[in-house]
């Protein structure tokens, strides 16, 4: 029986090796299943996946010079099914492209009210980030342009004093732990 590049043949594990197993195959002729062509997954052992003697389908990669034969199992073989709807693939993870957003759309396409943005680009430079980007907390722009000295004050008086409080509560947190820890 001729053995050509693509055949798909029935062959038994002859031996086992660690980078692969060797496969009787008809004619009295072998090839080599190298461990990368086993199986869909990773494969860590070749044991874990195969036995001496076991019956397999193979495809013959190629023939070298040398008439060594390479096969392959998973080329003989169709793919698992991968699982579908996972509850991470539910919640936006699993394996959606990195550039896509949870519709489909390209994400540079939409503004981030998600509203379609347009695609010319004579809307001026884009230097610093989005130019109509404002925190969701952020008083209007008018409010604070006539901010005076006065609210100025006021804020800062405010940031100083919450500050004060957060770091009275660490170094508290921090005398709490060194003592139950035995560091004084």
């Amino acid at each position: 029986m001729e053995i050509s590049v693509g055949a798909i043949l029935e062959g038994n594990i002859k031996s086992i090796t660690k980078f692969g197993a060797f496969v009787s195959l008809p004619g009295g002729r072998s090839g080599l299943v190298h461990i990368s062509e086993i199986a869909h997954s990773y494969v860590a052992d070749v044991k874990d996946f195969l036995t001496e003697g076991q019956e397999v389908k193979v495809k013959v990669v190629s023939i070298d010079e040398a008439g060594r034969i390479n096969l392959s199992i998973k080329k003989a073989t169709p793919p698992p099914p991968r699982p579908q709807n996972t509850q991470r693939d539910r919640q936006g993870g699993g394996n959606r492209p990195f550039n896509k957003d949870r519709e489909g759309a390209p994400r540079f396409n939409k503004d981030r009210e998600g509203a379609p943005r347009s695609n010319n680009y004579n809307n001026g430079p884009r230097q610093g980030g989005d130019r109509n980007y404002q925190p969701r907390n952020a008083a209007p722009a008018a409010a604070s342009q006539n901010a005076g000295p006065a609210d100025f004050e006021a804020r800062l008086k405010q940031f100083m004093q919450m500050s004060d409080s957060k770091l009275s509560d660490l170094r508290m947190t921090e005398k709490r732990s060194s003592r139950r820890s035995g560091h004084r």
